[in-house]
């Protein structure tokens, strides 16, 4: 390493004599002939002559400079304003403390970077220094968190300059989120009016359009803002999800494709795309856009999907890891959580699987998932009285979605039959069927109890029931052969 620097310091040294003495041969030589020391010439030297020694001049002043600043460099300190866009905003408050555009690029420049209080305190110095100033205003509107005091800033941006495209966005946009359509509708429109390519207005304005079933002109919007807008991958993007959603995942692809085209480093598109193709069954296209969407970003909106499709396919390893580093960057997130407890149960792992639930739970306790899950384990082990009593628990938090409550009661009639509490579980899964008569298997098992207990005709007409929702089922014909065995039979011994 010595002898390598000691080289470079030669290198350096030599390359510097060489800068000299080809300064010198230039400014020396070319003009011995015309100098009237060794012969005399015979005309007046004129500046034509001068042409090469200046170039020579020119390179040994150069060198000079090069050496006068190497110099320098090492007494005084170079200019710490040029250092960062942010020394030069700082210089500028300094300079000119009281300038509002000063304090409002800075404000901008600590948005940017994620600096919100001290953005905040900077809008408001250029606010007070210049009161109309209607962007810094809009600006302050979308760092406060009280929708009421932006709904305030974003007004008196408009009453300042009833055209500023952003905060009729803004004000549109929180509108839209407080019920308050037309209002909404009227400012996203005027916003891309004053503004015909903010591409963000015409995404917010087709949304609010798909919210209202207005499907023809939300697509009408998304159009034109493409016309408008064709570079914008956003655009392009929140499309496809339109699309999906109206039933056109074919065009939808080849937009999120342009998106990912416009920006390669569009994870939102790739994760999107992803989705639409595990939607078509092709995993393993899907599995490429997941994985390509995970080297731009490693966030939980990218493995979330891939420990789905993991664990959906049977990969019960992959998903685990996945969904283990999901957790790492979001352990509150129940979702995540519940996630990775029902890949740890499919995997063998159940005491780990009921710890993370329970951690779960004592976060969240009225999560119905995770005494599902809890029940589960309980009945792989065999312990149906604990399985029960999770079921119950969850009963206890009244889901709302009478889906959930149908599904419940059906696991519920299973731990009851399997603790032969017969007539118990038939009234679950009579329950069950009342929220949900397309409960095939729920049927089937009222036929079943009604089958052992020797009601056969009762048992009958739940079995027929049962295989009109499952026409195909096996099981469902041979349970109505055994019932007709035993009626003919019973027939016979009379």
């Amino acid at each position: 390493m010595a002898l390598l620097c000691v080289h470079c310091i030669y290198s350096l040294k030599r390359q510097q004599s060489r800068e000299v003495l080809v300064g010198l041969l230039f400014l020396v030589f070319p003009f011995i002939p015309a100098s009237n020391l060794f012969f005399r010439v015979g005309f007046v030297v004129a500046e034509r002559v001068l042409y090469m020694p200046s170039l020579g001049y020119c390179i040994l002043l150069s060198h000079g400079l090069g050496r006068l600043c190497s110099c320098l460099g090492r007494w005084g300190s170079a200019n710490q304003v040029w250092l960062s866009r942010e020394a030069l905003f700082r210089s500028g408050i300094h300079t000119l403390p009281h300038n509002a555009k000063v304090h409002y690029n800075y404000a901008n420049f600590l948005k940017d970077t994620g600096r919100h209080p001290e953005a905040i305190h900077h809008y408001n110095i250029a606010l007070r220094l210049y009161p109309r100033h209607a962007s810094a205003l809009n600006n302050l509107g979308t760092l406060t968190s009280d929708p009421q005091e932006a709904e305030r800033f974003y007004r008196k941006a408009l009453d300042i300059n009833p055209q500023h495209n952003r905060a009729l966005f803004n004000l549109g946009n929180l509108l839209k989120t407080q019920g308050q359509d037309s209002e909404a509708e009227l400012l996203l429109k005027n916003s891309i009016r004053f503004g015909p390519h903010f591409s963000d207005a015409y995404s917010s304005l087709a949304s609010l359009y798909a919210q209202q079933k207005r499907i023809t002109e939300a697509k009408a919007v998304y159009v034109k803002g493409l016309e408008l807008c064709p570079e914008n991958s956003d655009l392009h993007n929140n499309y496809g999800v339109f699309l999906v959603d109206t039933g056109e995942g074919a065009l939808a692809a080849a937009h999120y494709q342009q998106a990912v085209s416009l920006r390669p480093n569009h994870y939102v598109a790739m994760v999107n795309l992803g989705r639409l193709l595990r939607s078509y069954n092709d995993n393993e296209q899907a599995e490429s856009w997941y994985q390509r969407a995970l080297s731009v970003s490693r966030c939980v909106d990218v493995l979330s999907p891939l420990g789905a499709l993991y664990y959906n396919t049977g990969r019960f390893e992959e998903a685990l890891q996945v969904y283990r580093e999901a957790v790492l960057l979001q352990p509150s997130s129940s979702d995540l959580g519940l996630a990775l407890a029902q890949v740890l149960a499919i995997s063998g792992r159940s005491s780990e699987a009921e710890k993370t639930t329970r951690d779960i739970l004592l976060r969240e306790p009225s999560c119905i998932e995770c005494y599902r899950l809890l029940s589960a384990v309980s009945s792989k082990r065999g312990e149906h009285t604990q399985a029960l009593e999770f079921l119950d628990r969850a009963l206890q938090q009244e889901p709302s979605d009478p889906s959930v409550r149908a599904e419940l009661l059906f696991s519920r009639g299973n731990q009851l039959r399997e603790m032969d509490r017969l007539q118990q579980a038939f009234e679950s899964y009579s329950e069950a069927v009342q929220i949900n008569p397309d409960q095939s298997q729920a049927w089937m098992n009222m036929g079943g109890i009604k089958h052992i207990k020797g009601e056969y005709a009762a048992a009958r007409a739940f079995y027929e029931k049962a295989l009109k929702l499952s026409p195909g089922s096996k099981l469902l014909k041979e349970n109505l052969d055994k019932l007709d065995r035993l009626e003919r039979r019973s027939k016979g011994s009379v």
